[in-house]
This record gives C-alpha cells, structure tokens and sequence, in this order.
C-alpha cells in the first residue's frame, strides 16, 4: 500500500463531497438531529441517558453504511473505478483512501452528535467522554467498512439499498439495544455472539455505567475494530473495476 496514493485517493473523496452539499449535511447533522429527536421524544433525562448512548454508535453505523456503499457504487458504474485502476495504484490504495476520507466524517459526524446530547440534551454517563467517543467512531467506521464491502455485490444503487435489510437491520434488532442478549433464545443468542454491532451496544452501554475500563470493555474494542478492518481488507479482495 502506498500512502501517498491513499491520502490522494481521500483528498479526491472528501473534494467531492465538498460540493455536495446534500449528502454533507446528511452525513454530519442527521445523527445529532436524531439524537435531539430522541431526547424530545422520551422528554426525560434519566431515560434518555439510558438509551442515547448506544443509539450514538447506532445511528452513524446506519448513515455511514448507506452513504459509503451508494457512493462506492457510483464511481464504480461511472466508469471512474475502471479509470483509476488503469492507473498504478492497488485495491488497498483506494479502499484505505475511501477509509480515510469517511472515517475523518465520521469523526466530526460523531463528536458532534456527542458534543450536542453531552452538552445541551442532558446525557450523562458514569465512565470516560473519550471511550465514548472512541467507541462510537468505531461504530461509524464499522458502517462504512461493511458499505464499502457491500458495494461489491450490487450492480445499482436500488440494490445497494436493499442490502441494508440484511447486513444493518439484523445487527439493530439483535445488538441488546431492545432486549438485553442474554435473554434472548439460544439461536438469536448465538446470532447476536457473531454480529460486531453487539459488541459496540455492549461497549458503550458499559461506559455509560462504570467508569472502570476492564477487560470486556478493551475486547468490545478490540472485536468492533477488527471487524471494520476485516470488511475493509474483504472490499479490496472483492473490488471490481466496474459493475457488469
């Protein structure tokens, strides 16, 4: 991998972001105005720090899984993937650029949304502001390593959506953010046991009531980031120069 072709690759991203608009506002402010949302919908602090925490890493996984993989999509069905892959640079070069470009989205999409419900919609949590933080991010690069895998195997951007069902909307049912896991029955147990979302639920659900960083806390990490990694390195095998 060469990093100034990755940097390249992200700077190439983030200037066409630049100019829309659209999609930049969505990224960045729909998850803070969901969480505002939330806090107006329940209309009490106590029951809003409950949950809030663990819809901050929901609701990045969500936006940024749909946003990567319809954006990846595009410049492969434009022609623009086939044009830079007769260029020299790898797989890995354009999928770390296209990590690279999101995850620094991700960053200001999440501080912000924390900074808000911290701040002015009244969460509070017992452990570190930063381990949320961290978690979080890792939720929203988790999103957008498996939008980046996805894009893959759809050959529209109608498509690209439908994968959301299967890859998002199970995660969210069975992560604990609804019933804990360990009261579920054995398969959707076993289930909820290999799907990464979980183990970011379960991370910031623990920051939210400790302030003690164990070892379960440093393995939900550990898991959440080498998932993200994992899908990254599966999107560079699968990448393909256009969609037949």
């Amino acid at each position: 991998m060469n990093p100034t072709l990755t940097l390249a690759t992200a700077q190439r991203i983030l200037t066409q972001l630049r100019h829309d608009r659209r999609t930049v506002v969505m990224l960045i402010l729909v998850p803070s105005l969901l969480m505002v949302l939330l806090r107006f919908v329940f209309n009490n602090e106590l029951m809003f720090s409950r949950t809030a925490p663990a819809l901050l890493g929901v609701f990045p996984f969500l936006i940024m899984f749909l946003i990567t993989s319809i954006t990846t999509l595009r410049e492969r069905t434009t022609g623009t993937l086939e044009r830079l892959m007769t260029m020299p640079i790898g797989r890995l070069d354009l999928l770390f650029g296209y990590a690279l470009a999101f995850g620094s989205i991700a960053i200001v999409q999440v501080g912000l949304a924390a900074g808000i419900s911290l701040a002015w919609l009244g969460l509070d949590i017992v452990g570190s502001v930063g381990m949320l933080l961290l978690i979080a991010v890792l939720d929203a690069l988790l999103g957008m390593a498996l939008g980046l895998f996805v894009s893959a195997f759809a050959r529209t951007e109608f498509q690209a959506v439908q994968f959301m069902p299967l890859f998002v909307l199970p995660q969210i049912l069975l992560c604990g953010l609804f019933m804990p896991r360990g009261q579920m029955g054995w398969l959707l147990n076993w289930l909820s046991n290999v799907m990464p979302l979980s183990y970011a639920v379960e991370g910031l659900t623990r920051v939210t009531t400790s302030s003690t960083i164990d070892a379960t806390l440093l393995r939900n990490l550990l898991i959440v980031a080498v998932c993200a990694l994992l899908a990254l390195m599966l999107g560079a095998a699968t990448l393909r120069r256009r969609t037949p």
